[in-house]
């Protein structure tokens, strides 16, 4: 053989190498192909220009995988008649990605490169470490490495089902977080089903194999769950729900912005493994909060986003203030709307579970849960009232999403109602009108209604109606012997409001005497002015 080449070839634009034509092509389709389409050429534009100086070929290969690096392991085993070079995990995506793509199959010579790779991946797939197996699905970033990665994953989930079997069987007064190549024996790469996958020991919640997957691509997670048939609607794991939650509050802070398909797909699977998997039972109300945060953040669809919000929504007696504090994507600080969503599913429930027993009033836990419900939904009005993108009809929707029997005192709508309008001191008075709508004035207290007659951000027609409507028994025989001394001072307040509340109405009925006898004046002062000015008119006085 020559010493000099008489093949340069370009790698990706990046990287030059100078071959012997006579091994590569002896092995490759591809370059045999591309070799002689180019001596085509060169001998046209040699008879065209009539003969020279003998130019040494060239070829470009672009988008080869692997680059520089691949390519020379490919040169290796050419230059070693066909003898496969000593290769790490590692290498393996990078050769077989390179064979595919130069085509460096049987058809064009016995014992390639191609298969002899696989047959690499078939003899030691199973006495690779899980380290090993790891590295190598994280090489698989190529199209050509299609056949490849889906073996190479339905190991490494084979690795983990046997290793969560192993854990299992293990003492179980101690909790192994290792992978199973330090929990004894090698498994076998034959793909398991994700029913076998049964939950190891849990540190903080997450298997031992949680944060080694959840540094994959998310292309390459969303191949894994489609290779074990756990993909979408088909999730009924819950471990690999947890995991894929997991992963998804991980990548939503790395993601690119060609990940968001994939991210969408991973959030709808993750939903359908809360829903399928167990739901209620499987999850806390704190637990589903959380995956409604995760997989909202990670874009999922209007459908699961239905379903999951459900699921919460059925839970609501169970949750707290923190929970509901979720950060709106809007114009406002808390994502209010979710709320109102929530507090419908959970009044339609509990109306459900009412039809469906009998038509009688509801059971006494049922009202007690309707009630937890209306003491957390008032908590929540206190804190995002001071929102100054928190419209009045937004923080009225909040305040009427549950019915009036979800409420024994109005006295916590009442709070957050004097904040939102101290807070908003610009609404108008019709603005302000409206907002005491939430109210029930009957199931004020006494001193709340007090403060609410002091109040000077309540309509004065609004104070009046609150006073009337509280329930004032007329005093018995202040003589009479069964009267305490605290029933005396309960009774004087209420006298005394009597008479504000009678001291009002009168004030209101003088005002409005007052308010017509101007109106009368002004007419009359219009018509003359009328009169004297031949008839035209005097503009409107605001």
């Amino acid at each position: 053989m020559d010493e000099a080449g008489d093949l340069k070839v370009h790698v990706n634009g990046h990287h030059t190498l100078l071959l012997h034509q006579s091994v590569v092509c002896a092995f490759s389709g591809r370059l045999r192909a591309m070799v002689a389409q180019e001596k085509k050429r060169m001998k046209t534009a040699s008879r065209g220009g009539g003969g020279g100086a003998e130019v040494l070929m060239a070829i470009e290969l672009a988008g080869f995988p692997g680059g520089a690096e691949g390519f020379e392991l490919v040169a290796r085993f050419c230059y070693d008649s066909g003898r496969l070079p000593p290769l790490r995990p590692t290498d393996l995506p990078l050769v077989h990605c390179a064979a595919s793509f130069l085509d460096m199959t049987e058809e064009v010579r016995a014992g390639n490169l191609l298969v002899q790779a696989e047959a690499f991946v078939d003899d030691g797939l199973g006495h690779w470490t899980w380290a090993d197996l790891l590295a190598a699905v994280k090489s698989c970033d190529s199209p050509f490495s299609s056949g490849l990665l889906d073996k190479l994953l339905s190991a490494l989930f084979s690795r983990i089902a046997v290793g969560a079997e192993t854990l299992t069987h293990s003492s179980s007064s101690t909790c192994s977080s290792s992978s199973p190549d330090t929990a004894g024996g090698r498994p076998s790469s034959a793909a398991r089903t994700p029913e076998s996958m049964k939950p190891s020991c849990l540190v903080g919640g997450r298997e031992w194999w949680f944060d080694d997957v959840a540094s994959l691509s998310p292309a390459t997670v969303e191949k894994a769950m489609r290779v074990i048939g756990c993909y979408g609607a088909e999730n009924k794991n819950l471990t690999l729900t947890r995991f894929l939650l997991h992963y998804l509050r991980r990548a939503a802070t790395l993601r690119k912005a060609d990940d968001q398909g994939c991210l969408s797909g991973l959030a709808d699977t993750a939903v359908h493994g809360v829903e399928l998997g167990g739901g209620a039972a499987a999850f806390s109300c704190r637990g589903l909060f959380w995956a409604l945060r995760v997989a909202s953040a990670a874009g999922m669809s209007r459908e699961c986003r239905r379903k999951l919000e459900r699921l919460v929504g059925k839970m609501l007696d169970q949750a707290t203030l923190d929970d509901l504090l979720v950060s709106g994507d809007g114009g406002g600080v808390y994502d209010v709307s979710l709320v109102i969503r929530l507090v419908r599913v959970f009044v339609s429930s509990v109306k459900e579970e009412k039809e469906a027993t009998s038509p009688s009033p509801l059971s006494s836990s049922s009202r007690e849960r309707m009630r937890k419900v209306g003491r957390l939904v008032d908590k929540y009005l206190t804190e995002i009232s001071p929102d100054h993108g928190l419209g009045v009809s937004r923080f009225l929707a909040v305040a009427q999403s549950l019915p009036d029997s979800a409420r024994d005192c109005y006295d916590g709508v009442y709070r957050a109602l004097d904040i939102y309008l101290e807070s908003h001191a610009a609404l108008t008075i019709e603005e302000r009108g409206t907002l005491c709508r939430c109210l029930n004035y009957g199931k004020l207290t006494l001193e709340a209604c007090k403060d609410l007659a002091k109040n000077r951000r309540i309509p004065p027609g609004i104070t009046v109606q609150a006073l009337s409507s509280q329930r004032l028994p007329k005093l018995p025989n202040p003589m009479s012997p069964s009267r305490t001394p605290r029933r005396v001072v309960v009774d004087k307040e209420k006298e005394a409001l009597r008479v504000d509340l009678q001291k009002m109405k009168g004030r209101v009925v003088e005002l409005e005497s007052a308010c017509k006898e101007m109106m009368g004046h002004v007419k009359v002062s219009r018509a003359a002015a009328n009169k004297s000015l031949g008839g035209r008119g005097l503009p409107w006085m605001c």
